[in-house]
């Protein structure tokens, strides 16, 4: 039996390398990034922020240790930002064709307070200047809609107080319900895309109403988006817009045709309190019932009064009618021919010419002459 111990000099650091082309490495390094890093969240603070040519957009993302930079086009800049914020980009990682490491960003948001409060600020100055806001483009919603579209999130709370509300208060509406997301990055766009669903029906609903409950400024943000915004404020339909608590407001209340402090509320406004009406009818039917017993007995009255007033009237006439008549019976009594026989007189009938045969009727005798002779009176 034996050993062997080898001695290795020079091999230790040896390796199995590739040799590649600059421009396949990169390509190799970017295929492995985006197998390993489809997507990431990276949190820091703005710098260097600037737009070329009116499409592309170029910032750093720094912390306190290192930075990196990022690239977007200016479309999918959809929350105003500046140096100094701090922001989460949502991106891939990529290796440029200059040996450059960045992130290639698809969506941003502020994070922070601050930050937020700033954007908000930014880009409601912005639409503010545009006229989004503006009273005169406001329109009333429906007294009593029948076809309501919601925009809502069905899981959420503020969705399900909506619904239970609008139900207490009215029956028979055809309610349409557009399930998305009602926070995050996704958000915004399926808003936009339930908001032109609804406008481009064949049948439009007659109101849309988006609500969400409350939450953090960074849950909210998503109804601060400016194509979200934009989309509300150019809707066919009147709209209605309920997010978050009372004190909280977006830039899509702001643009919406009315709206609302918190769900709850904007099935408030959206349609009456049927009970509340019952109530009121019949408050106002006890109010009115001795009015009209009043109306009603005054009616009586009048009636009557005018009935004996024409009463009177038919009488008045009736009386002067024969009053009347009786003075043309005794005139025609006066002009009876049997009368002037009985005062002597004679009425004679036939020819005035000699020859002739004449009638004469006496008051109790007719007598037949024959004509001698005819002179002028």
């Amino acid at each position: 039996m034996f050993f062997i111990r080898w001695h290795l000099f020079g091999m230790e650091n040896a390796t199995n390398s590739i040799r590649l082309g600059v421009s396949d490495f990169i390509a190799l390094t970017n295929q492995t990034l985006e197998y390993a890093y489809p997507s990431i969240e990276v949190e820091g603070e703005v710098a260097g922020f600037k737009v070329n040519q009116g499409k592309f957009v170029f910032f750093d993302l720094k912390d306190e240790g290192a930075s990196v930079g990022c690239f977007m086009t200016l479309w999918q800049l959809r929350t105003p930002i500046e140096d100094g914020m701090k922001v989460i980009v949502t991106a891939t990682p990529k290796l440029t064709p200059w040996g450059k490491f960045s992130l290639t960003v698809r969506a941003i948001r502020p994070s922070g307070e601050g930050s937020l409060k700033k954007s908000f600020e930014l880009l409601r100055a912005k639409l503010e200047k545009e006229g989004l806001f503006s009273p005169e483009r406001k329109r009333p919603l429906p007294a009593i809609p029948e076809r309501i579209a919601v925009i809502s999130s069905v899981q959420a709370a503020g969705y399900q107080d909506f619904i239970k509300i609008i139900g207490e208060r009215w029956g028979g509406l055809r309610i349409e319900v557009g399930h998305v997301q009602v926070q995050g990055v996704d958000a915004p766009d399926q808003m936009i895309r339930a908001l032109r669903y609804f406008n481009t029906r064949e049948e439009l609903p007659e109101v849309i109403v988006i609500v969400r409950g409350g939450g953090s400024a960074d849950d909210l943000s998503a109804f601060n988006d400016e194509q979200l915004v934009c989309e509300i404020a150019a809707s066919r339909v009147p709209t209605l817009v309920g997010v978050g608590h009372e004190v909280d407001v977006s830039l899509a209340d702001m643009a919406a045709d009315v709206r609302a402090s918190t769900p709850s509320n904007a099935a408030q406004i959206l349609v009456p309190d049927r009970m509340e009406i019952i109530r009121g009818v019949r408050r106002g039917v006890v109010r009115i019932l001795p009015r009209l017993d009043q109306i009603i007995t005054y009616r009586q009255v009048e009636i009557k009064r005018r009935v004996q007033e024409c009463f009177d009237l038919v009488w008045r006439e009736h009386d002067r009618q024969s009053k009347q008549i009786d003075g043309l019976r005794r005139t025609l009594a006066e002009l009876d021919p049997r009368r002037v026989l009985e005062r002597g007189y004679a009425l004679i009938r036939g020819e005035e010419t000699v020859g002739s045969i004449i009638e004469i009727e006496k008051r109790n005798s007719l007598l037949t002459a024959e004509v001698k002779h005819v002179s002028k009176k």
